[in-house]
C-alpha cells in the first residue's frame, strides 16, 4: 500500500463546507476538537460526538462563538454504546438532517503498549470496542443518511503502526490494521455504486494528548499542533477530492 500526500500547499476555501453536516468521533479533545472547530470555520454544522459532556459542550461554544452554524452535541462512550444506541442514534438524526455530508472516524484508545506475551484481554477487548467496533456500527447505520447526500465523504483515521506493524504497540496496532482493510473494503463496495468516498488518513506525530502518553519523553512541541494538520482534514471532507476514494493518505 503506497501512502499518498495531502497536495501541496492545499488551501480551503472559506466556504467549502457551507451547508454540508458533518460528524466529527472524538470530537472534545486533540484533533477532534480540531478538525469540529475547523469544519465549522468553513461553513459546516457539525455533529459533535464525544463522551465527555464539559468537552462537548466547550468546543458547542467555541463554534457559537466564532459565529458558526449551531452545532449538535452527541453525548456517547463508544466503549459501552450497543448496537441499539448507534440504530437509535441513526434515526434521530434522520429526523433532524435530510443527509449526512461527511462522517469523520477520529476517536480512539491507545490502550496497553506491552508484548503481545503480556497483553492483558480486557484492555485488548476494549481497544477493539471503540477502535473497530464501533467505527462499523456507527458507519453501517449512518450509511443510509450519507447516500442521501449529493456527494459525502468517510474519513477513517489510521496511524504509522497500522501500516507496518510494530513491536509493543499490541491491540492499537491492530486495530487500526483493521481500520485500514475497512476503508478498502467498503471504497470498494461504495465504488461506482455509491457518491460516497471512503479513504484512511494517518496524521502522523502530533501534538495530542494521546501521542504525549505513548512517547512520554518526547518533547510535545516537536510535533505540530492539531491545527497544523487541518488542510489534509478539509482535503478529504471537502469537494476537492470526489472521486478519490479507497486511498491511504498522510496528513504531511
Amino acid at each position: 500500500m503506497t501512502d499518498l500526500l495531502i497536495p501541496d500547499n492545499y488551501t480551503a476555501r472559506s466556504d467549502l463546507l457551507a451547508g454540508k453536516s458533518i460528524l466529527v468521533t472524538g470530537a472534545g479533545d486533540g484533533i477532534g476538537r480540531a478538525a469540529a472547530l475547523t469544519y465549522a470555520a468553513h461553513g459546516a454544522t457539525v455533529l459533535l460526538l464525544g463522551r465527555t459532556g464539559s468537552k462537548l459542550e466547550a468546543v458547542y461554544d467555541a463554534i457559537e462563538a466564532a459565529g458558526g452554524a449551531r452545532p449538535a452535541i452527541i453525548e456517547m462512550d463508544l466503549a459501552t454504546a450497543v448496537e441499539e444506541s448507534y440504530a437509535n442514534l441513526a434515526n434521530g438524526l434522520s429526523e433532524e438532517f435530510s443527509c449526512l455530508d461527511g462522517l469523520l472516524h477520529n476517536a480512539a484508545l491507545l490502550g496497553d503498549r506491552r508484548p503481545i506475551a503480556d497483553a492483558g484481554y480486557a484492555s485488548w477487548a476494549e481497544v477493539m470496542q471503540v477502535n473497530v467496533n464501533a467505527q462499523f456500527l456507527l458507519t453501517r447505520y449512518l450509511l443510509p443518511l450519507l447516500q442521501q447526500a449529493p456527494s459525502a465523504s468517510i474519513v477513517m483515521t489510521s496511524s504509522g503502526v497500522g501500516r507496518t506493524g510494530r513491536a509493543y504497540w499490541g491491540a492499537y496496532a491492530v486495530s487500526k490494521f483493521a481500520t485500514e482493510g475497512f476503508m478498502q473494503v467498503l471504497a470498494d463496495e461504495l465504488e461506482n455504486t455509491s457518491n460516497i468516498r471512503v479513504n484512511s488518513l494517518n496524521p502522523r506525530g502530533t501534538n495530542t494528548a494521546m501521542r504525549r502518553t505513548a512517547y512520554p519523553a518526547e518533547e510535545p512541541t516537536s510535533n505540530p499542533s492539531p491545527q497544523d494538520i487541518m488542510p489534509a482534514y478539509l482535503y478529504l471532507m471537502g469537494e476537492d477530492s470526489i472521486g478519490v476514494t479507497g486511498k491511504a493518505f498522510d496528513a504531511r
